[in-house]
């Protein structure tokens, strides 16, 4: 059979089929041979353009590519034509050169003849294209076995992808538009060399600021929009978040961001698991004359009330799997033992909010407190009520009252959110002396953004107080840690009243850093990590340096004790002058705002007083001997004293004003 050869080669010319069905000449430019493809340019409006294509679909449009083999050299041999009897001349003899001429004239002829024969067969096979069937009959040519072998190719090619698509399928959710990022996070997690959660039988380590972290499991809202979780927990105290990140050519990759805490829960720790660590070990000290404060941070539906103040079921919470009522279990517990029996101490709870600067009693109706120092400078707040318990029950009786009192909003983050940090106490007495004290704090939420620039003051103000009181508190953690001479505990009223949770010589403290595993919360938790491990940074053994503040003597003239400390707070983390001003500004309104109304409630109360009075000197002008120098003398004394209260109390409504002008101002131009 006879066998083919492809002349294909850079500079030839042939033709090619466009994605849009035209035929196109076009000058082949390169040849792949390992591929089996060629690369074709031409000039389209003077632009020149280029396209791949397979040898073999180029082969169809220029069949004149397929060349047969020469066959192999045989001896030639000779067709001989019969000659014709020559005839003579008339005159008999015979002249060679016309013999000759004769000869090549029929040759030539014949020759002709021959040729228009021949070519009809050699156009028809120009024009025929290849039939690679009647070529395959015998032995197959190399054009055909390459192509052959390239179909075979890219059908193997095809189902290791149909085969990878489905084991891909089974592995992932490809619906996800995430699916890619959750591929990558399974396989850094399959590349750790170890991972040693935390366990119950792990031993539990005491610290003086102890800073942990808890992760929740994804909640049913963020699986049904497809969340991934972007959390992993690779030992029992380190955390990384997974952040979704994209180059500029839109490939995908992960920022692997790990932070280190004493301890870190996944997310199948469950709350007493989590007391274990964090709030058992302080209750000891409220028992050794000292003070215990726990703290839970983090964003809105982090799981900050629930590792608090117990399990939710629904809307419906079990306070008894809190860690309020597990520390008041074990201080009852510890009560019974021979050595605090004979102490006779009792045990009192208080329940109260911080909202916006201002104090609420959650069990006495949400009455509004008042924060003042004492003669021995100790924090007291005014009216707040102790409630006496003697079981766990009682506790448990007092945290649901308050809970339903506790103020929540929406935020930017979410619909249903505590605005407010909540504080239970749990105090130890003995003969109405304060033995100890423990502070379980639910702090109001972390998220920040949009709720500072609001176009309603409510908001700006509570968001601004919020960030103010969180920021004082890492402050004041951290003084606590490096032993600092002055601790900025004036800055909110958070940290006020809990000054001597900061500066007393028997303090232990506890953070809980709540963060949430779902992608669209990414940033939040960022954020509450971030936080924490700046709480973490401590220098112990720092030397005790005074605090030495470089607010001008002006400003500390005419500003309180909590406007210098913001100052001061806002000199240590390096904050911006605007946002210190501001917070400087919202201090002094809230201030401006008590004041006026203290002022104006007094001044209700002297109105009865006044009326009494006037009554009295009404009726004596009704005697008929009456005085009335007397009487214009003691109406001049009331209108003096009557204007007086007055000009100071329209002084500090006009200050108030004021201030409420200049925070209007300043948000605008913030925002």
């Amino acid at each position: 059979m006879d066998e083919h050869i492809v002349n294909v080669k850079v500079g030839l010319m042939v033709k090619i089929k466009r994605s849009n069905g035209v035929i196109q000449d076009a000058s082949i430019t390169e040849v792949t041979a390992e591929k089996s493809v060629v690369r074709v340019e031409w000039l389209e409006d003077s632009i020149s353009k280029a396209k791949e294509i397979d040898i073999e679909n180029l082969l169809l449009l220029n069949p004149n590519l397929v060349e047969k083999m020469p066959p192999p050299s045989l001896p030639r041999r000779r067709t001989q034509i019969p000659k014709r009897e020559l005839a003579l001349p008339r005159n008999g003899i015979a002249n060679p050169l016309s013999d000759d001429h004769e000869v090549r004239s029929t040759r030539s002829r014949a020759q002709a003849a021959l040729e228009v024969q021949i070519a009809p067969s050699l156009r028809m096979a120009e024009v025929e294209p290849v039939n690679y069937k009647n070529i395959s009959a015998g032995r197959k040519s190399t054009c055909v076995r390459e192509t052959e072998r390239l179909k075979k190719q890219r059908g193997d090619r095809r189902t290791q992808l149909q085969e990878i698509r489905g084991k891909r399928a089974q592995e992932y959710d490809t619906s996800n538009p995430n699916w890619e990022f959750m591929k990558m996070i399974a396989e850094f997690r399959a590349s750790l060399d170890c991972y040693h959660p935390l366990a119950t039988s792990d031993p539990v380590e005491l610290h003086k600021i102890c800073v942990c972290v808890r992760k929740r499991p994804l909640s049913r809202k963020e699986k049904m929009k497809k969340e991934i979780d972007v959390i992993t927990v690779s030992s029992k105290n380190v955390v990384l978040v997974h952040e979704p990140k994209m180059k500029v050519d839109l490939t995908k990759f992960l920022d692997n961001q790990p932070f280190r805490f004493d301890y870190v829960f996944d997310d199948s720790a469950i709350n007493e698991e989590v007391y274990r660590f964090t709030a058992k070990p302080l209750v000891q000290t409220i028992f050794e004359r000292g003070m215990a404060t726990c703290f839970a941070y983090g964003q809105t539906g982090s799981g900050k009330t629930h590792t608090m103040g117990g399990d939710f079921s629904g809307k419906n919470q079990d306070a008894s799997k809190g860690i309020y009522a597990l520390a008041t279990q074990d201080v009852f517990s510890l009560l019974e033992q021979p050595r605090y029996k004979d102490l006779n101490l009792k045990v009192f709870v208080s329940f109260f909010e911080i909202y916006s600067g201002k104090v609420f009693d959650l069990l006495n109706k949400k009455t509004k407190l008042r924060i003042m120092e004492d003669n021995k400078q100790q924090v007291q707040i005014v009216g707040l009520l102790e409630q006496d318990v003697f079981c766990v029950d009682d506790v448990i009786t007092n945290i649901d009252m308050g809970t339903n009192y506790r103020t929540s909003g929406q935020t930017s983050a979410n619909n249903y959110s505590s605005r407010s940090h909540a504080v239970f106490q749990i105090i130890l007495r003995k003969k109405d002396k304060l033995y100890g004290q423990f502070s379980l704090i639910d702090l109001a939420g972390n998220e920040r953004g949009a709720d500072t620039n609001s176009a309603d003051r409510q908001t700006r103000m509570e968001s601004s107080e919020i960030n103010k009181s969180l920021l004082a508190l890492k402050e004041c953690i951290r003084s606590l840690g490096q032993n600092n001479n002055y601790t900025p505990f004036r800055a909110s009223k958070l940290t006020l009243v809990l000054r001597d949770s900061f500066i007393g010589e028997n303090s232990r403290t506890c953070m809980i850093a709540m963060i949430s595993p779902g992608l669209n919360s990414c940033e939040h938790t960022l954020n509450t990590l971030r936080y924490a491990d700046r709480v973490k940074e401590l220098c112990v053994d720092a030397p005790n340096e005074p605090e030495c503040s470089t607010i001008s003597q002006g400003n500390k003239i005419n500003e309180s004790l909590e406007q210098s400390d913001i100052r001061l707070l806002c000199e240590k983390i390096e904050a911006p002058s605007k946002i210190c001003d501001m917070h400087v500004d919202v201090s002094r309104l809230l201030e401006l705002e008590e004041q006026v109304v203290d002022e104006h409630r007094e001044i209700q109360q002297k109105l009865l007083q006044w009326c009494d009075a006037d009554n009295k000197l009404l009726k004596m002008t009704q005697l008929p001997d009456f005085n009335l120098e007397t009487y214009t003398n003691i109406l001049q004394s009331y209108m003096d004293e009557r204007m007086e209260i007055f000009e100071e109390f329209d002084k500090s409504l006009k200050a108030l004003r004021q201030a409420l002008q200049k925070e209007e101002q300043a948000a605008k131009i913030q925002g």
